[in-house]
């Protein structure tokens, strides 16, 4: 599973010109889901994300977490960051998971976000979205559920 985190100031989806979800400050999580990824890999991702130090506080210095400032996050399915674009110029996506499974991890990981004590808008999985934000730094984190079952993360 791999998650690209914005730091936001606001962020919305729509989908055929209506917003289906916004947050103010915040986060905007783009989420991929691959083939072989378990509920384990949401619980990690979900865990991390909520706890990361990256707004800033008093001091300028980023010691705070999304749940420090009281922001939402924005969760958008995106099967793209599974992308293989090691050969040729067209990129294949066989890594992703399949729709079914991976809508349905999409959902667990929302589900997660939110107990943690995340305010959670979402996107609507499958759909042609459209993504409007406002990056705040920019600060632009990758996360990999992989990454992090190597480190011996606990969830």
């Amino acid at each position: 599973m791999t998650a690209v985190l914005q730091r936001v100031t606001r962020a919305a989806v729509t989908v055929a010109g209506e917003t289906v979800g916004a947050v103010g400050e915040g986060l905007l999580v783009l989420l991929g889901v691959a083939d072989g990824d378990e509920e384990r890999d949401a619980d990690l991702l979900a865990a991390k994300i909520a706890a990361c130090r990256i707004f800033c506080d008093d001091a300028d210095r980023m010691n705070r977490s999304v749940l420090d400032v009281g922001g939402g996050v924005l969760i958008v399915s995106n099967f793209t960051l599974l992308a293989n674009y090691r050969h040729g110029n067209r990129p294949d996506y066989f890594g992703a998971a399949a729709p079914d499974a991976a809508e349905k991890l999409y959902e667990y990981f929302c589900a997660k976000m939110r107990e943690a004590g995340v305010p959670v808008a979402t996107g609507r999985f499958g759909a042609d979205m459209k993504i409007d934000l406002c990056a705040d730094g920019p600060v632009t984190i990758v996360m990999e559920s992989a990454v992090l079952r190597k480190k011996g993360e606990k969830t």
